[in-house]
């Protein structure tokens, strides 16, 4: 067998790519025995027999375990204000709740998915659900502000060890027609568990169950995980790497540091008044980046097992849907962030409005990822730029409601703009995920998918920190409806640019 990041298989992914006409993707390519993963309690996805080791009960498991740390990115939004008067936080320390899990998170999730290649993923989704009930129980407990930032850090860490085993199972045991399936469905369970997030957010903290307030948002995964826990226990099957990888402790190490200096300054220099320390963590950020990329292709030349191999990110369709995913969840992740605050701050919805405003989307969403397999069978990647398409007009119209009704808007008046919006939303970020990991061959599964959810958490977490920090800043200078509609522009701006990149996609998607 081959080994992990080594360059056989690698090289084989990508003359299989270069061979197949008009940069073609397929979902089921055919792997050779020495790529198939091994399995202890199914057979290999790449048998003869083809049948895939993840049942339905198995995939419904692991989409429920992928989607907790995504609604936990997102279900904090609309609960700041509750918290902040609760206990006393303020802006510095709210932004810490929201960025000491984004940065954890992301930090993290290659570092996780490597440890699923080694371990069992199987195993290490298992040990990544009760890690998150237990620190979601420990937010939920906190006394106060530093403890709750203190819990969400290690929160963020738990989803980084659940999130890439989620990916990485799908990838390494299903095969066929049944991987592209479970790919647009596990790309609609991140964009729906998004928007579920903010409206659940809204729910449980207007309803005050038991007098929890803004707690019940991190209580509520302790019995969900547990579910997910018995439930994986019995259906979900194990795969692992055939000859795991040792930890790039350099890469691991490197990547952590340009995310930390990256994000972090963002994140937290406009609560704090951009002190130094911030200016010189976003000055090092582009050479701690580029260290990072010099060591992992010294470490694959030298046949060595770096964290986040470059000729995985040379196959056509990982690099061109990763490239992608970037402007596209930077602008999701501001939007989402933006809209959470003003329709609060600025329309003075309550939580549960604010989370009942963003119903539409997430309808909308579903509907359009229940539909992208059919659209993608007829026109391949140019569902991706239609879909892009219509979420800029859903984004204008949006502007225009925004403009004409400001201050008096309801529900209902925005429910037009929100339902277009998240309808192009459904045809881009379940196709995207499916086209990146098409290639990826299964024995790197779970580098594939931590890759594809580092950058995607990467890029919510930018989007947080550079439209919300637009959004603030402006907000107290020219009011919060023109702060919107600049942040709205710059969204536009977003969408742009993912239906240029559009047009770098493969285009046929089978």
């Amino acid at each position: 067998m081959t080994r992990v990041g080594a360059p056989g298989p690698t090289a084989a992914a990508r003359r299989t790519s270069s061979q197949s006409p008009s940069s073609q993707v397929s979902t089921a390519p055919a792997p050779s025995p020495s790529s198939a993963p091994s399995s202890s309690s199914a057979p290999s996805p790449s048998s003869p027999a083809g049948s895939p080791a993840l049942s339905t009960l198995g995939l419904l498991t692991v989409l429920l375990g992928a989607a907790l740390p995504m609604v936990d990115f997102f279900i904090v939004n609309v609960a700041l204000p509750t918290i902040d008067r609760d206990l006393d936080a303020g802006p510095a320390v709210l932004e810490m709740v929201v960025a000491g899990y984004g940065v954890a998170y992301a930090v993290l999730l290659v570092l996780g998915g490597r440890l699923g290649d080694m371990f069992g993923r199987r195993t290490l989704f298992l040990w990544g659900l009760a890690a998150f009930a237990l620190t979601s129980l420990a937010c939920g407990v906190s006394p106060n502000a530093w403890t709750l930032v203190g819990a969400r850090v290690a929160q963020g860490a738990a989803a980084a060890l659940l999130l890439p085993q989620a990916l990485a199972t799908i990838q390494a045991a299903t095969s066929g027609s049944s991987r592209g399936k479970a790919l647009s469905y596990y790309g609609a369970t991140a964009g729906i568990a998004s928007v579920v997030g903010q409206v659940l957010g809204g729910v449980l903290v207007s309803a005050d169950i038991a007098g929890s307030g803004w707690r019940a948002i991190f209580l509520v995964n302790v019995p969900i995980a547990a579910v997910a826990l018995v439930l994986a226990v019995r259906s979900v099957p194990e795969t692992r790497s055939p000859r795991p990888a040792r930890i790039d402790r350099s890469g691991t190490v490197l990547l952590a540091a340009t995310l930390i200096a990256l994000l972090l300054p963002l994140t937290e220099g406009r609560a704090t008044g951009w002190p130094l320390w911030s200016w010189v963590l976003l000055a090092l950020s582009p050479f701690l980046a580029a260290a990072f990329v010099a060591v992992e292709r010294h470490g694959e030349r030298s046949g060595g097992t770096p964290l986040l191999p470059p000729s995985l990110v040379r196959i056509q369709s990982v690099r061109s849907g990763l490239v992608l995913i970037l402007p596209f969840c930077l602008g999701f992740g501001g939007f989402m962030f933006v809209l959470a605050v003003a329709m609060q701050d600025g329309l003075h919805f309550g939580a549960l409005a604010a989370g009942a405003a963003l119903a539409p989307l997430c309808a909308a969403f579903f509907a359009a990822s229940l539909l992208g397999p059919r659209a993608v069978a007829r026109f391949g990647r140019a569902t991706v730029t239609g879909g892009s398409l219509i979420q800029g007009v859903g984004l204008v119209v949006l502007a225009g409601t925004f403009w004409w009704g400001w201050p008096d808007l309801g529900i209902w008046a925005l429910a037009p703009s929100m339902a277009l919006a998240g309808f192009g939303q459904g045809f881009v970020l379940p196709v995207v995920f499916r086209i990146v990991l098409s290639e990826v061959p299964p024995a790197q599964a779970g580098v594939g998918g931590g890759a594809m959810a580092t950058t995607q958490q990467a890029s919510l977490a930018l989007g947080v920190a550079t439209l919300g920090t637009l959004f603030l800043t402006l907000s107290t200078s020219i009011g919060i409806r023109d702060a919107l509609l600049w942040t709205l522009l710059g969204q536009l701006l977003t969408v742009a640019a993912t239906a240029t990149l559009s047009l770098r996609l493969p285009r046929t998607v089978t």
